[in-house]
């Protein structure tokens, strides 16, 4: 009854185009998820999201649910995650993919998912780490144990957003995360997560601090792709 109430005052509208949301609607309507532009990267092993990795980290897979373009449909909802504490979005997209990487054998043999941490001062300031809803979506479509502890961040930085592509690539090169007992890991094959590939810059700084863990084995999925 509260909730009907709510609604009739302040109707909910999707993410993505602004209109209200019909009834069995949630954060995005149909029209809107069905143009999300999906990269089917889950049906290529070497696809142009794994390319950015190949000859500079060993992965296993890697992957990213849909396309994000500046101006496109995907920007008002990702900054809605980001930014507006909108976590259901990880939540959907969590749901979504899941149900595409499924159908990969290599999902049976990964043992953890871990996020990419926000630095502690970062963390305070949003008040959240928007990869944590995507990330326990996929754990429990998945059965795989999401752990948000073993990476951790040691360098403030900012967004990356706001950084040029020198900035960003820059950003590869500092040890600025690290990995809480590796030897408790040893052997295991993790599932970094984050929102959006761009150079992937901070994936592969993630990656370095993962590999000193002894014989562990890397992949990784986003929600989007820069494109």
């Amino acid at each position: 009854m509260f909730q009907s109430l709510l609604n009739l005052f302040f109707p909910e509208v999707c993410l993505g185009c602004s209109q209200l949301l019909l009834a069995g609607e949630k954060t995005i309507c149909l029209h809107c998820r069905h143009e999300i532009p999906q990269t089917l990267h889950h049906l290529n092993p070497d696809n142009e999201a794994y390319r950015k990795f190949y000859g500079k980290i060993p992965v296993n897979h890697v992957s990213a649910f849909a396309f994000y373009h500046k101006k496109g449909l995907l920007q008002p909802i990702i900054h809605a995650l980001k930014y507006q504490e909108m976590q259901e979005v990880g939540t959907l997209f969590g749901q979504w993919y899941a149900s595409d990487l499924k159908q990969l054998d290599i999902i049976s043999q990964m043992d953890l998912i871990v996020p990419v941490p926000l630095h502690p001062r970062k963390l305070k300031e949003r008040g959240y780490n928007q990869v944590i809803s995507f990330g326990k979506s996929l754990s429990e479509e998945l059965k795989i144990p999401l752990i948000e502890s073993l990476l951790i961040r040691t360098v403030y930085s900012k967004t990356q957003t706001k950084k040029n592509l020198l900035g960003r690539t820059e950003v590869q090169k500092q040890n600025i995360f690290d990995v809480v007992e590796p030897e408790k890991f040893s052997g295991q094959h993790i599932l970094l997560i984050d929102d959006v590939l761009t150079t992937g810059s901070t994936l592969e700084a993630c990656c370095r601090a993962l590999l000193k863990i002894p014989e562990v084995k890397i992949s990784i999925v986003c929600m989007a792709m820069s494109q």
